[in-house]
């Protein structure tokens, strides 16, 4: 079974990443959650522990986890990373390489594809290129660059944004 480490940023989307894990679960793939602190504000990880079938981890200094280097064991156990929504804040600490939490530390830790999901109304100077760098890693963008540009399209798009989230991690994984 292909496995897919989800990192949840803080954002108003952070709410669709709920049925981001349902078709991830209902395309046969296992979903483990990161949840940033911003991202628990509009998400709890009891929901996302229920989607996900799994534990949700929310804290780096989390002492069980991290006595076996867990940032580094989370971000080689999946095949594919996915950071939806990735806020402007989450996506500038990845293209400068800032580690100061679990979902930074894991985005560093990782030696597989990682693919984002802008959540920005806008193009985000210095962000509308097709990857950003990240170290030895390339940080692919998903496509529309904006995961949910407006709210008007958002009724209309979103199963065709979340269908197409999951094609492109089924793609990767391939």
């Amino acid at each position: 079974m292909k496995r897919i480490l989800l990192i949840i940023g803080g954002g108003i989307a952070a709410y669709k990443a709920c049925e981001l894990v349902r078709l991830i679960r209902k395309s046969g793939m296992a979903v483990r959650c990161v949840v940033t602190s911003a991202g628990q504000k509009f998400v709890t990880p009891m929901t996302l522990a229920a989607l996900s079938e799994d534990k949700v981890y929310t804290d780096l200094f989390d002492l069980k986890d991290e006595a076996e280097m867990g940032h580094i064991q989370l971000s080689r156990q999946a095949d594919l990373v996915v950071v939806a929504p990735a806020t402007a804040d989450l996506m500038a600490r990845m293209a400068h390489g800032l580690a100061d939490d679990l979902a930074t530390t894991l985005l560093l830790a990782t030696d597989k594809p990682v693919l984002a999901a802008p959540a920005m109304n806008g193009p985000t100077p210095g962000m509308n290129d097709a990857s950003l760098p990240m170290g030895p890693l390339r940080i692919l963008l998903a496509k529309p660059t904006a995961f949910f540009a407006k709210l008007p399209m958002l009724l209309k798009t979103f199963p065709i944004l979340m269908k197409a989230m999951v094609c492109s991690c089924l793609k990767l994984l391939r």
